[in-house]
């Protein structure tokens, strides 16, 4: 993983990019209240742990949950109002707290106490926002341990994605 990944300025510019992106390619997403959206991406982040917990050594599934995590920690931290720039402290030797299956069903477990917290009425968006942190470190280690391009996994990704909205001309990529 480049160090470039790493830095404030990139993770602001990806969240700004997937505002975009999202905006475009999701406005099945989009249109849902801020808290349903938290919960769709609650959701997202339990099946990926499903996922990693089944397919732990394969590198082809890590690598697509890890982009795929990206996006919807990206997505997640701006319906949170949440700065990845400002937030996120970036530390070039983390390792896995627990584990690779371990960490990532914990953020998601805590993403997901959070909302349905929201149910509740009960106070959410501080385990929320932890949570989704906690997922970006996670995506951080996978990503460095194997060496995984963020930024070209990124870009292959939102292309597939973009590529499923066919009634958007090309030229109005997002």
């Amino acid at each position: 993983m480049s160090l470039d990944a790493m830095k404030p300025e990139t993770l602001l510019r990806w969240q700004q990019q997937q505002f975009q992106h999202d905006r475009r390619n999701h406005t099945d997403i989009i249109c849902l209240s801020r808290m349903d959206r938290l919960k769709h991406y609650g959701l997202h982040y339990a099946k990926y742990a499903g996922r990693v917990a089944l397919h732990p050594n394969d590198l082809s599934v890590l690598s697509r949950t890890l982009v795929d995590a990206l996006l919807v920690m990206l997505s997640a931290a701006n319906v949170l109002s949440q700065r990845l720039d400002r937030d996120f402290q970036v530390r070039a030797d983390a390792k896995f707290v627990s584990g690779l299956l371990e960490d990532i069903a914990d953020a998601s477990g805590r993403f997901c106490d959070a909302c349905e917290k929201i149910d509740h009425f009960e106070e959410f968006l501080p385990i929320a926002k932890q949570a989704n942190l906690d997922m970006l470190q996670w995506i951080f280690v996978l990503a460095a341990e194997h060496k995984f391009d963020l930024e070209a996994l990124v870009l292959v990704r939102r292309q597939q994605l973009t590529e499923r909205q066919f009634l958007i001309p090309a030229d109005q990529q997002g």
